[in-house]
């Protein structure tokens, strides 16, 4: 497989240049409004003194800070506010690869393709430990996997591709090993807000020297271009990440983090409600027609993508180029995410077109 180049941008460049139209159900980019205070966040911060247009603290603004802490219960100094939570995974599978502790990553498989490549840019082996077929992962094959050479345990969780939500007991158990094999279990938990199943648990939950969980503000606040990430590392760790952070980044953008504090401060739970009620209306529209073009599907626990698979035509590059240019539907290849799903196509349910699609996708494989 190779995850050095993530297909994203193939599949949406090869979609805008279709002769049709095409829906385009390719990447997670939240089609719904962001918070009305984010808003007001950008617009107060236009009419700011300049000194507030200058570098923000490397490791976040503090009010940013603060209130990410107080929400998950950690000190502050634990926080790094990131570009995204791209760099946060990055500050955290490096800080697990450079503690001399082996040199292997394990990851899940299917994966999101961006972990294997950072893997490979850290200079770090990567490892597959294959789910189950509803997406869950079972601790005994990652205990099973691990060995000496373990350095970083990474999971997604509520998980892109498969939508499965890891229950409080996996993460527990995740750490565990971790802690076993001195490795680093780095939890990514960006579709937190996205719990359809009641049953997310955050690694958090479990206090650790080796544990590191990475978010972001891009899918819970609808941002995906602001780029407000953030990762919560344990006190032993927690120095060089931000020095390392400093060193690529110098800091993120300092509008960004203003706003999305103010969306915070100002932003009720029913906003994330409403957003969950969207996604799991879409995920019963989606897979009824699903179940009408005879498709085996994955019905997603959290996250915002459903993995399909249609008899005689397995998830490979060139079928999604035939579903763009035959259906007017575009979807992730199943081989972009690895081994155990090439048989499968991912749609994202990020688009208000998600009943037409289902349509299109039914009647091309009637």
């Amino acid at each position: 497989m190779k995850y050095e180049t993530p297909l994203f941008f193939h599949v949406m460049r090869y979609a805008v240049r279709a002769d049709r139209d095409v829906i385009d159900m390719v990447s997670g980019n939240p089609d719904w409004e962001p918070p009305a205070a984010l808003r007001d966040g950008l617009h107060e911060y236009a009419d700011l003194e300049s000194d507030r247009f200058q570098y923000p603290p490397s490791d976040g603004l503090l009010e940013l800070r603060e209130e990410i802490a107080a929400r998950r219960g950690v000190d502050r100094e634990q926080v790094i506010v990131t570009n995204g939570a791209g760099e946060a995974n990055y500050l955290a599978m490096a800080r697990a690869l450079e503690r001399d502790s082996g040199s292997e990553v394990l990851l899940t498989d299917p994966v999101y393709p961006y972990y294997p490549g950072k893997t490979t840019m850290l200079g770090g082996t990567q490892r597959f430990v294959e789910t189950a077929e509803d997406g869950q992962l079972e601790p005994t094959t990652v205990r099973e996997a691990a060995s000496e050479e373990t350095a970083c345990i990474v999971v997604n969780t509520p998980n892109n591709p498969t939508g499965a939500v890891y229950p409080e007991e996996t993460m527990a158990e995740l750490v565990s090993i971790a802690e076993e094999y001195d490795a680093v279990l780095v939890s990514d938990e960006v579709y937190d807000h996205y719990d359809l199943s009641g049953e997310f648990a955050s690694a958090l939950a479990t206090e650790s020297a080796h544990r590191v969980v990475t978010n972001a503000f891009s899918k819970s606040l609808a941002i995906t271009g602001f780029r407000v990430g953030y990762a919560f590392f344990p006190p032993e760790l927690v120095e060089n990440a931000k020095s390392r952070h400093m060193l690529v980044n110098v800091a993120g953008s300092r509008p960004a983090q203003y706003a999305v504090a103010h969306a915070l401060f100002e932003t009720g739970p029913e906003y994330y409600e409403a957003n969950r009620e969207l996604l799991a209306g879409r995920v019963d529209t989606f897979t009824d027609a699903l179940d009408a073009a005879g498709a085996e599907y994955t019905r997603p626990d959290g996250a915002f993508y459903v993995l399909a698979r249609f008899d005689g035509y397995p998830g490979t590059l060139e079928n999604v180029e035939r579903l763009v240019d035959e259906a007017g539907v575009a979807g992730m290849p199943g081989e972009a995410f690895g081994s155990s799903r090439e048989a499968w196509l991912r749609f994202a349910l990020v688009t208000p077109r998600v009943e037409e699609a289902a349509e299109r996708l039914a009647a091309y494989f009637e």
